[in-house]
């Protein structure tokens, strides 16, 4: 499915890091030479800029390119307005009941949780398995680091080399935290974000993600939590210990051991 998909770059002092990135990848590279809007051979590209790392729709009318990004908007705005430990993650992962956890979040995407959870005092292991996914969170954990507001923050978010299957240590964290990509529906679709949109086109479902509850499981101290859309089906067919309703989704508490012990 990513062979629609290719590592660009328009700066000629990125070039040889840009052709890097796509045999790391396994990924074709092309130097830009026009817009974006232009490209007619990928449907996407990854674009190595100055700017950082994205990842961007081709084609005219394609929205603006995707960043990992932990210092500008909706993430920002949470920082700085989401509502602390009263947020229903926080929740989830038991921070009204005990401070500074350990946290693997087995499915970091855009890392967008996991900085919640860093910026809530949690120390946050991220495991991402799609490679270009993960070339972006390491740059955007790189520029974050660079940023004076959120350094001491995402100090504490470290990116793992391996997927949770590679991880040989049991119960190592207290809480490992799970949000698998789940199928396209009709009734998602209108108000899905692009960045899921692109997801759903370049990796599809996580097909494989009810074997991520057993692993997860062994892994965790105190408990699992499984973030899922209203009216999914639970992970493995497992019924949680509890559920967390928010608007448009709930988590799913699979307890482990009681974290006021």
């Amino acid at each position: 499915m990513l062979d629609l998909i290719a590592v660009a770059t328009a700066d000629k002092s990125l070039e040889l890091a840009s052709r890097r990135l796509a045999d790391s990848l396994d990924l074709s590279f092309t130097f830009l030479t026009s817009p974006i809007k232009r490209v007619s051979n990928y449907d996407y590209l990854i674009v190595n800029s100055l700017d950082g790392l994205a990842i961007a729709k081709t084609g005219k009318g394609a929205p603006n390119p995707v960043y990992v990004d932990f210092t500008s908007g909706a993430v920002d705005h949470r920082r700085r307005f989401g509502g602390g430990k009263g947020q229903d993650i926080a929740k989830a992962v038991g921070l009204n009941k005990r401070a500074s956890l350990s946290v693997l979040d087995a499915t970091a995407g855009l890392g967008r949780d996991a900085f919640v959870l860093a910026c809530l005092g949690c120390s946050v292991s991220l495991c991402e398995r799609v490679g270009f996914v993960r070339a972006m969170l390491k740059d955007g954990l790189y520029r974050a680091s660079l940023h004076h507001e959120v350094a001491e923050i995402v100090a504490n978010m470290s990116l793992l080399d391996t997927d949770i299957t590679g991880i040989e240590d049991k119960s190592v964290f207290d809480v490992v935290y799970l949000d698998p990509m789940y199928p396209h529906t009709d009734k998602s679709s209108a108000a899905a974000k692009k960045e899921m949109a692109f997801f759903r086109d370049l990796i599809g479902k996580d097909s494989d993600a009810d074997t991520l509850l057993p692993a997860a499981m062994a892994l965790a101290k105190y408990r699992v939590v499984v973030k899922r859309p209203k009216g999914a089906e639970y992970l493995n067919a497992t019924p949680p210990t509890y559920q967390l309703e928010g608007k448009s989704g709930r988590f799913d508490i699979y307890v482990v051991k009681s974290l006021d012990v």
